[in-house]
């Protein structure tokens, strides 16, 4: 019997599952999954799940997606075709029917080329990834970590909390040049102050050892010795079981305003898709908690709900923790100013803001936690440039008349 088949058991897979019941789907609903467990938090497995309990971050028991939510689990194994003629899913040696489909299956770790059959390399992207990164640190490894981006950021800060040394090498400038732009500078001196070796503008050539790794060498013929190795260097998306199946492919599985593929009753959500986002008039394809949440929830409703499908806008958002230090990122980094509207980025407190012709596109907050919702729905309104200056006055000066 054909019914809902959602493809990817992650945070937008069990959200588009509970988008579809929400909006009073009642028929069949399939969640495969190609990891073993039941849906899980990820953002954590960088995080909590290094220095904390050990247990796996899982969003929903068994018995709830099975008797509250009536899904039927299909997990460890992989999709590995969509036959749209048939509106089919294959899923192993099985072939499940589908009215509605929603693609959720996010994205891969990029791994470092040549280095698989090396024990201690890991990417950090699943609960296998986390315990094993976890077991490596407890176990006092030398960490080098290549790419300063939020992950390996985080498995510094973890590394470094736990009295070990660390080598985190960025071939960009600075940190997180693709995520927020310009204002780098301020997350190379959270490295250094916390005694994290951070080398930025230089590429790592080669991950050597004997069934081990031993070392990382990197491109001015440098060698670091490693016990642990994390690569942090991004993600692709999971598109590959979708070729030939006539999805457009490009960067991830391309969506119009309200998520649909252009496939009859064909979906998609999270860190696989991307959709036109109504704020900024452009394409986009984002890997964010918060947004594959919300993407999940409208894609799942939408496919499940002929003819109930809406546009669907979002102004990004991520966030970050490295050592005692929260960063928080709304909107797109690209811009033509960036201006420090609160506190001094010396300090280590401050929110700068990003224009982008005349309208306010983007704000950066540092351990300013209350601040930055107040600027990202100046930014969901299109709010321009000077207006956002007014506001960032205004709340400049409750900031100082509270600290009285």
């Amino acid at each position: 019997m054909s019914g809902l088949v959602v493809v990817g058991a992650s945070l937008a897979g069990l959200r588009a599952v509970e988008g579809a019941r929400k909006a009073g789907y009642r028929g069949s609903v399939t969640l495969v999954g190609a990891e073993e467990h039941l849906p899980y938090d990820r953002p954590p497995l960088s995080k909590a799940f290094l220095d904390g309990p050990a247990e796996a971050p899982v969003f929903r028991q068994e018995s709830v997606l099975c008797d509250e939510l009536g899904v039927e689990l299909v997990l460890g194994t992989r999709a590995h075709a969509l036959d749209p003629a048939q509106r089919s899913v294959h899923v192993g040696d099985r072939e499940i029917p589908y009215e509605g489909l929603v693609i959720a299956t996010g994205a891969t770790a990029r791994t470092f080329p040549g280095s698989a059959h090396l024990a201690g390399v890991h990417t950090l992207r699943t609960l296998e990834d986390a315990r094993a990164v976890r077991a490596a640190l407890d176990a006092g490894a030398r960490t080098v970590v290549i790419g300063a981006g939020f992950i390996g950021s985080e498995v510094a800060s973890a590394a470094r909390k736990r009295g070990l040394p660390v080598t985190v090498v960025e071939a960009a400038p600075t940190p997180l040049m693709r995520a927020i732009g310009a204002m780098g500078e301020p997350c190379s001196a959270l490295h250094r102050a916390n005694g994290t070796d951070l080398r930025c503008g230089i590429a790592v050539t080669g991950v050597e050892g004997n069934g081990r790794v031993e070392r990382v060498r990197l491109a001015d013929d440098t060698v670091l010795d490693a016990g642990l190795v994390v690569v942090g260097a991004g993600a692709v998306p999971a598109t590959e079981w979708l070729a030939g199946s006539g999805v457009t492919l490009e960067d991830g599985v391309v969506c119009d305003e309200t998520l649909a593929t252009g496939l009859p009753g064909v979906y998609a959500a999270g860190d696989v898709a991307r959709w036109h986002n109504p704020v900024f008039g452009r394409g986009m394809r984002l890997e964010h908690w918060s947004s594959a949440a919300e993407q999940g929830a409208a894609a799942g409703a939408a496919a499940a709900v002929p003819g109930s499908a809406e546009p669907y806008e979002t102004v990004p958002y991520f966030w970050s923790d490295w050592y005692d230090t929260r960063i928080q990122f709304a909107g797109v980094p690209g811009a033509d100013e960036i201006r420090v509207a609160q506190g001094d980025p010396d300090e280590g407190r401050f929110v700068a803001l990003y224009r982008s012709g005349a309208r306010l596109t983007g704000v950066l907050a540092v351990n300013k936690p209350r601040e930055i919702m107040k600027f990202r729905a100046l930014i969901a309104r299109r709010t321009g440039w000077s207006g956002a200056l007014e506001f960032a006055a205004r709340r400049r000066e409750l900031v100082s008349e509270g600290a009285r």
